[in-house]
């Protein structure tokens, strides 16, 4: 059977999680329906979100239809939990991106659009809530091509908008209305369609229909249906385009085994479950895997194994290429991990937080505890960040948003019985090389290898570049790894404290000794934090704070209002934009200040202003560089440095 992996992603609130519900009650795989209001959703299963009515964490189930088995991925909407996303989207054979009919393509569907668009992730579009008053589906249309793409084909036509009875007409292949208008979206991406649309030559709907589907397995076109997850108006239509037009292989089940994990869960017992895609070979039960993730590759054991299947989670003994699974006995497991062999590296789709908050048991005694449970909860959730400085909020960890605060808050009460409160947010600065420096160690006291590093800046503002001065032979492999490794580690805190991010790196000189002693790994990779260090100081850094693109839709007459508020929170400003009756501004802002406009701005707009946010780089602090608490060894104070050392291997 064909195996389709299907996202459905939106904006917060334009119901993707009801459409998830309606979709599994259509298949029969569920026998009523359950409703966010009410809290009974088959995917929303945390008690904090039935309470909100929000989606927090991705969640997986399952139907058949037209012999395609359908595994869908419910994925969050709300910005503060974007990191879901990024993980799921990983695994995906194709996207629902689902719009509200009434609110429109808001700032979160760009976001989710332009990733998806990015990665050529095969989707159709789903106009929800033709129901809701005010809903009309060529304005629903236009707002598409309008803010979204232009790269869409309307595959029907809504009947009573607006109105309990609205209901999705398809259009019929065998109208030449219809056929023309798809063969028009068509033919600007297909020369031979180009060629018969300007010589007004019939095209088969046939070979539309194949055409249609080679687009959009291709990215390249969208396909956009309209109904109501409430009423089950043009669900049907949908699950045939989900069918017909998102490619559905059938998957690679021979050869070596390959997975990836997109979520890591633990039980009630506290043991730890790891979902996963595999995607070629069979896993079983009892077998012994290689996982490669960021340490070394490791073995773990698989003791569990169960499938998403017909809206159910069974046991099975096996899980097979295609398969979404839950994998028990990889105690070693981290999301982004891979079981055997990785076909590609994973991509950052969305910017990384950029906020972080120290956090402290309300009970000094609960320190512990709270170490354990905030470590746990960033095996869900890696981008929390959790690390450990000095001083009684040393504890911090990064955010997204306000919400996301919360709903950490809540669970460290709710499932550990902590009580804690948040400092200050404040943004998470990163420092940027501005020279180049040069620096040396000659087997120093007491390690027993020589490193060389010129340090520089670089175009990347991820993981550092590394580049080799010196031949292969110079030294065992080991020892090139275990630089590297330090490297990284090492440049998550530089003078200040903070992440470089623009590196260039060069191993200029290594050597071992070899008379009566032999370095090993831990002689490189300890001294390489204080070479660096010192090349660092010489070519110098500079911090710089997050900042976001942020475009505002406001009625005319709240421009000034608006531009007063951006002016004093330090906003460099474009000239605004008439828009029709509403007026466009854009500019940039420091991140941490994007929090104020969007609580201000529904006063400031009498509630019709919107806002986009997308971030767009860093620029370098005004005034005093903020320093950052470090956490571990310093190695930009020597003997502070090998004093930590020494008592970290004395424990």
């Amino acid at each position: 059977m064909r195996t389709l992996n299907l996202g459905i992603l939106a904006h917060v609130d334009a119901g993707k999680t009801s459409l998830t519900e309606r979709l599994l009650f259509h298949a029969g795989v569920i026998k009523t329906l359950g409703g966010v209001d009410t809290g009974d959703t088959q995917t929303d299963t945390l008690q904090l979100e039935r309470d909100r009515g929000i989606t927090i964490r991705s969640a997986v189930a399952s139907f058949s239809a037209r012999g395609t088995r359908i595994n869908l991925l419910d994925t969050p909407g709300h910005p503060d939990f974007i990191a879901e996303v990024e993980r799921v989207l990983g695994v995906l054979d194709g996207a629902v991106l689902v719009v509200s009919a009434v609110e429109g393509v808001q700032a979160q569907t760009r976001v989710l659009m332009r990733a998806l668009a990015r990665l050529k992730v095969p989707t159709v579009i789903f106009v929800n809530k033709v129901d809701r008053r005010g809903a009309d589906g060529e304005t629903a249309l236009a707002n598409l091509r309008d803010r979204l793409t232009t790269a869409l084909v309307p595959m029907g036509s809504v009947s009573a908008p607006g109105t309990p009875l609205a209901s999705f007409d398809p259009g019929a292949w065998d109208d030449c209305d219809f056929r023309a208008a798809v063969l028009q979206a068509l033919a600007e991406r297909d020369d031979d369609l180009l060629a018969a649309f300007a010589e007004d030559r019939v095209v088969e709907a046939g070979t539309l229909r194949e055409r249609l589907a080679q687009q959009t397995a291709d990215g390249l076109i969208f396909p956009v249906y309209f109904g109501s997850a409430i009423t089950g108006a043009g669900i049907e239509e949908l699950i045939d385009g989900i069918t017909d037009l998102l490619p559905a292989p059938i998957p690679p089940t021979d050869g070596p085994v390959s997975a990836t994990v997109f979520k890591v869960e633990r039980n009630a017992a506290g043991e730890k479950l790891a979902l996963l895609r595999v995607v070629s070979g069979a896993l079983r039960v009892r077998d012994r895997i290689p996982i490669a993730g960021s340490i070394a590759d490791r073995e773990n054991r698989v003791t569990d194994i169960e499938i998403f299947a017909e809206g159910r989670v069974r046991r099975s003994d096996v899980a097979q290429a295609g398969d979404i699974a839950r994998i028990r006995g990889l105690s070693d497991i981290k999301i982004g991990d891979w079981i055997g062999d990785r076909a590609t590296a994973p991509q950052r789709q969305f910017a990384p937080p950029m906020l972080e908050a120290a956090i402290v048991p309300d009970d000094t005694a609960d320190a512990p505890a709270l170490w354990k449970a905030l470590s746990q909860l960033s095996e869900q959730d890696p981008l929390i960040n959790l690390r450990q400085g000095d001083g009684e909020d040393g504890l911090s960890i990064s955010l997204y948003g306000e919400v996301q605060k919360e709903v950490i808050e809540h669970t460290l009460k709710a499932d550990y019985g902590l009580s804690v409160r948040f400092l200050d947010t404040s943004p998470i600065y990163v420092e940027r090389v501005l020279g180049v420096g040069n620096a040396i160690e000659h087997a120093p006291d007491p390690f027993l290898a020589t490193i060389g590093l010129r340090v520089e800046a670089g175009e990347n503002e991820g993981r550092h570049r590394l580049t080799f001065e010196v031949e292969p032979g110079a030294a065992p492999p080991f020892a090139f790894k275990a630089i590297d490794e330090a490297l990284e580690a090492a440049f998550g805190q530089g003078i200040h404290g903070w992440q470089v991010i623009n590196a260039s790196v060069s191993i200029t000189e290594i050597t071992r000794l070899r008379k009566w002693t032999t370095s090993t790994p831990s002689d490189h990779r300890n001294l390489t934090p204080l070479v660096l260090a010192q090349a660092l100081r010489i070519a110098g850094t500079e911090v710089c704070e997050p900042i976001d693109r942020i475009t505002i839709d406001m009625p005319a007459d709240a421009l000034p209002r608006v531009q007063s508020l951006l002016m004093r929170l330090d906003a460099a400003l474009e000239p605004p934009v008439a828009r029709g009756e509403m007026m466009m501004l854009a500019g940039t802002i420091a991140a941490i200040n994007v929090h104020d406009i969007q609580r201000a701005l529904p006063s400031l707009t009498s509630g019709l202003g919107t806002m986009e946010t997308e971030f767009s780089g860093y620029r370098p602090v005004r005034g005093a560089a903020p320093v950052r608490r470090r956490s571990g060894p310093n190695p930009f104070s020597r003997s502070e440095y090998l004093a930590q050392l020494k008592g970290a291997r004395q424990v």
